[in-house]
């Protein structure tokens, strides 16, 4: 049973408390939490015992999701409901930042109230929510105003919070009955100063997009599940299906929502190179840099970009590129924005770095953070085979699309 959840800004400033049971936690413990974080800035632990309680984190944009219990529980089972918590005012708020929490006070502490009852989850389906709580709008905010009344609750409560399937309304009709699947994959890889991949993983999600008419039940297959690995269903998919024969069979929530997540691990090649080359002495280091497809997807690499942290050693520096547009940002951060990389010729950017008095080489080379986008293919060679609805006798259309984009893609020099 949880018993308090905070939101910390990245300064450690308490941005919400929501006590939830009759224990009241002193707020007193962030203080706690934050000291802990900073002495250990390089190690994250999603469960920390305190001297008088048990915490959880979760960090999300920039804002830490902590909650606290005094008794034991099963950890998964906090972190998964911080991370629900988090996705769902990721939705109603259109992101997630210091600003939005608190311009939107109201409606966290309404959707904190549905979500979670006397400490144990209760509501955390996306599509109930909203129709208890209607999500921010201009129009809400100029009513509150008028009226005086701030509250977004609804005064009838959602019919499917009583049914089998709470995720679905029972009475969803639409003229045109379509489904959309997405592979939406990121590229995780690290690279050392030889040119080596040291690893190389894909972490991906099946996102679907649903208008159908009734309670529809799906069955959708892949021509290569074995490759999956860590799989995270959503709750609508039943288990058993899975286990037998590596098929997801489903109710779908109406509208969009994640239906699983996976990982696929060791993969040995990457779309894009990136080659540094650093040569330091005499009081400045000359840095050159190239760009090119390593392995050509068969689909446009775009919105390509390199982004590194200048040394604090660093007085003043002089790149140029011959593609694309290289800044230097106030915080020493230099980023290289290319877009699509052209056929006819590799980019490239060279150029200058000045050291401070004194300093005859650089000893802190940078690591190059990389990244790109590829639309219509999904690099770990996970394949859609079928999509089927059942249950349901008229006919709907079936959308399939593909992207993947860059993690923590790092190129060390």
């Amino acid at each position: 049973m949880l018993q308090c959840i905070f939101l910390l800004s990245d300064s450690g400033e308490v941005m919400l408390e929501k006590q939830l049971s009759g224990h009241r936690v002193d707020r007193s413990i962030c203080a706690w939490f934050w000291d802990q974080a900073i002495s250990q800035p390089d190690s994250f632990k999603p469960v920390i015992a305190s001297p008088t309680h048990y915490l959880f984190q979760v960090f999300r944009e920039g804002i830490t999701f902590l909650a606290c219990t005094q008794v034991e529980m099963p950890p998964l089972m906090a972190i998964e409901f911080l991370c629900r918590v988090a996705d769902v005012l990721n939705d109603y708020l259109g992101g997630l930042n210091e600003d939005l929490i608190k311009d939107n006070f109201v409606i966290v502490y309404e959707l904190l109230d549905e979500m979670i009852d006397n400490g144990f989850p209760l509501t955390t389906e996306p599509n109930i929510l909203q129709e208890m709580i209607a999500p921010p709008n201009i129009v809400s905010k100029v009513l509150s105003v008028v009226t005086g009344s701030s509250s977004n609750v609804s005064d009838t409560l959602p019919v499917a919070t009583a049914s089998l399937v709470p995720w679905r309304t029972a009475d969803t009709k639409y003229a045109n009955n379509e489904v959309y699947v997405d592979l939406v994959e990121e590229m995780d890889a690290t690279i050392n100063r030889d040119g080596v991949l040291v690893k190389c993983e894909i972490n991906g999600e099946v996102q679907v997009n649903s208008h159908i008419t009734g309670l529809p039940d799906l069955t959708l297959s892949f021509a290569n599940p074995s490759i999956l690995d860590d799989v995270r269903f959503h709750p609508c998919v039943r288990y058993q299906p899975w286990e037998s024969n590596q098929i997801l069979s489903f109710v779908p929530p109406d509208g969009q929502f994640k239906l699983m997540s996976y990982r696929i691990r060791k993969l040995k090649n990457t779309p894009i190179y990136v080659k540094p080359q650093l040569t330091s002495d005499g009081g400045a280091c000359r840095v050159s840099i190239l760009v090119g497809i390593r392995n050509d997807p068969g689909k446009t690499i775009d919105n390509v970009t390199l982004q590194f942290q200048l040394p604090s050693c660093i007085l003043s520096a002089d790149l140029t590129s011959n593609y694309g547009i290289v800044n230097i940002l106030a915080n020493k951060t230099c980023s290289w924005s290319i877009g699509r990389i052209p056929k006819d010729k590799a980019p490239s950017m060279s150029g200058t770095l000045v050291l401070e008095t004194g300093l005859d080489r650089l000893h802190v080379f940078p690591t190059f953070q990389v990244g790109f986008r590829i639309m219509g293919v999904a690099l770990s060679g996970l394949q859609i085979d079928k999509l089927d609805l059942k249950t349901v006798p008229y006919r709907f259309y079936k959308g399939f699309r593909a992207l993947t984009r860059a993690g923590e893609f790092e190129v060390r020099s």
